[in-house]
């Protein structure tokens, strides 16, 4: 009885000294993941989230989205969250909410696979609303602040 409550001393010791290393290890990382992981895109999609949910540019400035996660994702402004003399934006190429929505629901058109970017330049001063197609009733909703 004693050698087995030794045993398991042992055991749950060494469990404790490996779950302090990965910790520690883990936090360490976590630092240098942060410093530049995002440097080729503005903002990364994630499950079911853009993140950033709102990024700040100057006119004429690209915004690079990324899809940091496995599922597929789509960039679509909404007609109505755009200002007046903006030209509409979405992944595909889409001229309209409705087309992005008809396309994606007829062939998956617009989709931005796991890896991959896709970008738009603003040139309007504005705030500028879209989402992900395929995630909007999760809350997959972002904005664009485009300032003079």
């Amino acid at each position: 009885m004693e050698r087995e409550r030794s045993a398991a001393t042992r055991r749950l010791s060494r469990r404790r000294v490996l779950v302090g290393i990965g910790a520690t290890t883990a936090a360490g990382l976590a630092g240098c993941a942060g410093a530049g992981a995002q440097s080729d895109y503005d903002v990364g999609m994630t499950a079911v989230a853009f993140d950033p949910v709102t990024v700040t540019i100057s006119v004429g400035e690209t915004v690079v989205w990324k899809n940091t996660s496995s599922r597929g994702h789509t960039v679509t402004a909404y007609d109505d969250a755009i200002p007046a003399d903006a030209a509409f934006f979405a992944s595909g190429g889409y001229d309209s909410t409705e087309a992005a929505r008809e396309g994606f629901r007829s062939e998956f058109g617009g989709a931005i696979d796991s890896g991959e970017t896709w970008s738009h330049t603003f040139e309007v001063p504005g705030e500028y609303g879209y989402f992900c197609i395929p995630h909007e009733q999760a809350g997959m909703v972002g904005t664009v602040v485009v300032e003079e």
